[in-house]
């Protein structure tokens, strides 16, 4: 007599594994904390997209950032057979860098989601993506969450995603097995959301019936009049440091030019930046708008197929590229060769200033650091043979696992002010009473 389980398809299958390692167990116990505190579970919105290629070993492997449209993903596939047509040349194959550069022209002229180049299938993937939500607004990050970057330096940190492989098989821990089922099962509509796109979703529930949750991201949510949204539904940080260093940045550059900011109000603004990065904050109130950072978790759904790719109602405006020539040529708009610079406005010139400046502001605090790294170099270095010795090994490696345990503290703090101010508003106005809060994803 058969085991029932081998009829059931990969797609299907939810593996849950034991995750060794205390890190790993801190983790799965974060995990179950926050399925109690933030217990809803709620759609950003604007899903992500990416590239991968069908792996021969299954699954479907991702090359590494996520785009808000299909067709920025489409745009990075044909870039990645241009390369493949570069490598073919420079080895001499000169049947394959045709085939390669053949396909890189039809992707920028047709809206491809699936093809095959050289025996390799690629396709374009769409991830879904969700925030958990308490009776006092969104998740923000855990302490067990990777967030190895400086203040400033996030974007240095690759995206991680490169490599993941798309496969149901895989195993998973006990509260992301949960997860995967709950969000499977979850249509995530936002509200207000046209019939077509209420139907797709509904209809990816029975085509892609599966589903793999990727590494959560991070994003900045803003509570106005009551209600939480997303700031920029269409962005996302693989760190929490990049999400802080994102506010940040709006409140230094981005704030003071769209709300046109007297300088005053401005330095204001910058004040309350300066105290994110310095204290690694994942809240901040600014003219009555609470800015937190949020845990983002990501689905991508599978089916018999594989991964889901875009639906049609998503939201794509841009065509291929060639497209988009013929279209700005048939309305005399453009030029063959146009080599001279544009005009600026007022208005860009303002933000070029101030984007100047906080280029600037960004080189100087990392020229201090390395001034501040030589320093305490050479304090080591100027000291007796004897002592250098016991110092090297009694700071070496401690020394940097201590600038570690100062940026964890100091992100702990920040966390432990979210939680602090949570718990101590709870049953106050600013936070409100948990009833019809949620994030209001921008269209």
């Amino acid at each position: 007599m058969g085991d029932y389980r081998d009829d059931v398809p990969a797609y299907l299958t939810i593996r849950v594994t034991a995750q060794e390692g205390p890190i790993a167990a801190f983790a799965e116990q974060e995990a179950g904390e926050a399925a109690m505190r933030y217990p809803d579970l709620m759609g950003v919105g604007i899903p992500e997209f990416f590239h991968a290629k069908e792996r021969e070993a299954g699954g479907w492997e991702l090359f590494g950032y996520g785009s808000d449209t299909p067709q920025g993903s489409r745009d990075s596939l044909g870039s990645v057979f241009r390369l493949r047509a570069t490598e073919a040349e420079k080895a001499g194959d000169e049947g394959a860098r045709r085939k390669w550069m053949a396909a890189a022209l039809r992707m920028d002229r047709e809206v491809v989601n699936d093809l095959r180049v050289r025996g390799e299938r690629f396709r374009i993937v769409r991830a879904s993506r969700f925030v958990r939500m308490g009776p006092n607004g969104p998740e923000p990050p855990r302490p067990s969450d990777p967030d190895p970057a400086e203040v400033g330096e996030a974007y240095r940190v690759g995206p991680r995603t490169k490599g993941f492989v798309v496969d149901p098989v895989t195993g998973t821990g006990l509260s992301d097995g949960i997860l995967k089922l709950d969000l499977i099962q979850f249509v995530g509509i936002a509200p207000g959301a046209p019939q077509a796109v209420r139907d797709e979703a509904r209809r990816a529930l029975h085509t892609h019936p599966g589903g793999v949750l990727l590494p959560a991201v991070y994003m900045i949510s803003e509570r106005v009049d009551g209600s939480w949204r997303a700031h920029n539904p269409g962005a996302s940080d693989s760190t929490p440091q990049g999400a802080r260093d994102s506010l940040a940045y709006w409140l230094r550059v981005m704030a003071p030019f769209t709300l046109r900011l007297s300088e005053k109000k401005a330095a204001e603004y910058a004040m309350i930046a300066d105290r994110v990065d310095e204290k690694r904050l994942n809240v901040a109130t600014v003219d009555g708008i609470r800015y937190r950072v949020t845990r983002v978790e990501r689905l991508i759904r599978v089916g018999p197929d594989g991964p889901e790719g875009p639906r049609p109602s998503d939201f794509d405006p841009e065509p291929p590229v060639e497209v988009q020539t013929r279209e700005l040529k048939a309305k005399g708009l453009w030029k063959e060769e146009d080599d001279e610079p544009a005009p600026l406005s007022e208005r860009t010139l303002e933000l070029k200033r101030r984007w100047e400046a906080e280029e600037a502001r960004r080189t100087a605090v990392r020229e201090g650091r390395r001034k501040a790294r030589e320093a305490a170099k050479g304090q080591v270095t100027g000291q007796v043979p004897g002592q250098v010795e016991g110092q090297v090994e009694g700071r070496g490696e401690t020394q940097v696992q201590g600038e570690a345990d100062e940026q964890g503290e100091a992100g702990n703090q920040g966390e432990g002010q979210v939680r602090g101010e949570e718990e101590s508003r709870g049953q106050g106005r600013e936070e409100g009473n948990g009833t019809g809060d949620g994030p209001t994803p921008a269209a």
